[in-house]
């Protein structure tokens, strides 16, 4: 085992969720990444669509055990000293699969070694294992500063809420419920004039109804700097609720720029162009509203991308008239409308 020591930390990170193609939700998770040597620990471990114990949605009495077993102040869960590092982002069932590391103390070091998949309570480190991955060796003092904090009063990041601003009730009422079904809160208000600003501290964007004018938008955004609150304004593209719940997710996204995967997109020309930093698996739908302002959704791709800039093409029928393509990967939401010149 290298005597080399790597750094640790914590970092928030975000699961994306969504309304999908087929109709089904994909559920939004707020949690905090494993940062070795200064980078994200997930993104390495290929495509995996997967989210640490240390969630903002776990209850506290489980948080707490989660983050004292870490510290090795418990026993192991699993056979040979295995402990969970990423699980299932929509049941946290071991049979869907789970990352598991050996975590143990070597001296005042400690060191995560083994990474495996693994779907029970035995894992096959021949067949499943991930090599080349870690043995990692961390500083006592710097490990448990970071983990003992969230001990010590940080606990999880906090879970995000939307304010969606609006006085179309029916749409907004169908976004919220959208929202919700992704687990992300949301509030509906016609204003926000006569709000508290303690009473807006939780919200991390806001969603503008398309009926509200630029005033009232203006006036909302000066509510919240007036009140010192830092938060994303979204402007929807379009009256189509899984098109606002991905904004909705894009305004949320809490990694760092530098770390996301999914950099860039726009369509046009007959195509959509995506552009990744790493190799990921990316899901793009394009939506446009045909008679009656009835929504039409169509998958037009599902695959791995190399890191760089990919063209993929559009069907004419998917994209006619006011049309808009969605990205996704993972951790990662874009949303942008369909040009009638070539994307750029």
């Amino acid at each position: 085992m290298s005597a080399a020591h790597a750094t640790f930390g914590l970092a928030p990170a975000t699961r994306a969720g969504g309304v999908l193609a087929d109709g089904g939700h994909q559920l939004h998770r707020d949690f905090l990444d494993f940062v070795v040597d200064g980078r994200p620990l997930l993104p390495r471990l290929r495509d995996l669509d997967a989210v640490s114990p240390l969630a903002s949605d776990v209850p506290p009495a489980i948080f707490t055990a989660q983050v004292r077993g870490l510290l090795l102040q418990t026993g192991a869960p699993l056979p040979g000293g295995r402990f969970v590092i990423y699980r299932c982002p929509e049941c946290a069932d071991l049979a869907c699969g789970a990352v598991t590391a050996v975590i143990e103390r070597d001296g005042d070091d400690y060191v995560w070694r083994d990474f495996a998949w693994q779907t029970d309570a035995h894992s096959d480190l021949e067949l499943n294992g991930y090599h080349g991955v870690g043995p990692f060796r961390f500083h006592g003092p710097e490990y448990r500063a970071a983990l003992g904090a969230l001990l010590d009063g940080e606990g999880p990041p906090p879970r995000r809420r939307v304010l969606l601003i609006g006085t179309r009730v029916g749409l907004l009422a169908r976004l919220a419920a959208a929202l919700r079904s992704t687990g992300i809160g949301a509030d509906i208000t016609p204003d926000i004039d006569d709000v508290p600003a303690e009473e807006l501290r939780p919200y991390g964007a806001v969603a503008f109804g398309p009926a509200l004018g630029e005033d009232e938008r203006a006036a909302a955004r000066r509510v919240f700097e007036r009140a010192g609150i830092t938060a994303v304004f979204v402007d929807g593209l379009a009256p189509i609720v899984p098109l606002l719940v991905a904004q909705v997710e894009q305004a949320l996204d809490r990694g760092p720029v530098a770390q996301r995967r999914l950099i860039a997109l726009a369509a046009g020309g007959g195509g959509a162009v995506v552009e990744v930093a790493s190799p990921c698996r990316v899901r793009v739908t394009a939506y446009h509203l045909g008679r009656f302002s009835r929504t039409h959704a169509h998958e037009v791709f599902d695959g791995v991308l190399e890191a760089g800039r990919h063209r993929i093409a559009l069907d004419v029928r998917t994209v006619k008239g006011e049309a808009f393509v969605v990205a996704r990967t993972s951790e990662s939401v874009l949303a942008a409308a369909v040009s009638r010149g070539k994307p750029g």
